[in-house]
C-alpha cells in the first residue's frame, strides 16, 4: 500500500470536511483555518530547513491545503462578525476587498508553485518565501496580536 497516496487523500478529505465544518465566521472557524494553513506551511519549512526529507507528496498535500483553505477564508468575515474575536481588526470589514484580494493571492500563488511543484528543499524554501510574504503582509494588516 503506498502511505503517502493514503495521507495525502487523508489530507484532502481533512482539507474538504473542515472547510465544511469551519463555515460559520466564528473566532474559532477562523482559528481552525488558520491552523490548516499553519501546519502545511510548517510541514513545508520543515522541508526546507532539512529537518525533514523532501517528499514531493506531502509538499503537494501542503500546497493544496493553503490554496483550497486561502480560498474560503475570506468567508469567515462576513457582516455582522466584527465583533467577539479579539484577533481579528475592523480593518478586514473596513478594507474587504483588499482582504480578499491578498487571500487570493496567497491561494494563487499556492497554485502556481503546486503547478511548477518545488522539486527540492531549496525551492520549497524558495516558495515559503513568497508563501510567508503573503501571511506576513495580511497578518500585519489584520491581526490584532494579544
Amino acid at each position: 500500500m503506498n502511505w503517502k497516496a493514503v495521507a495525502a487523500a487523508a489530507a484532502m478529505a481533512g482539507i474538504a470536511f473542515g472547510s465544511v465544518t469551519a463555515a460559520d465566521g466564528t473566532h474559532d472557524s477562523r482559528i481552525a483555518l488558520m491552523k490548516q494553513i499553519g501546519g502545511s506551511a510548517g510541514a513545508l519549512a520543515a522541508i526546507a530547513k532539512g529537518t525533514k526529507p523532501y517528499d514531493a507528496e506531502a509538499v503537494k498535500a501542503a500546497l493544496t491545503t493553503i490554496a483550497a483553505t486561502a480560498k474560503v477564508f475570506p468567508d469567515q468575515f462576513k457582516p455582522g462578525t466584527e465583533t467577539g474575536d479579539k484577533e481579528a481588526s475592523p480593518k478586514i470589514w473596513e478594507n474587504m476587498d483588499d482582504f480578499k484580494a491578498r487571500a487570493a493571492k496567497l491561494s494563487t500563488d499556492a497554485e502556481t508553485a503546486l503547478a511548477q511543484l518545488p522539486a527540492d528543499p531549496a525551492a520549497v524554501g524558495a516558495t515559503m518565501n513568497t508563501l510567508g510574504a503573503n501571511c506576513a503582509g495580511c497578518h500585519k494588516a489584520y491581526r490584532i496580536k494579544e
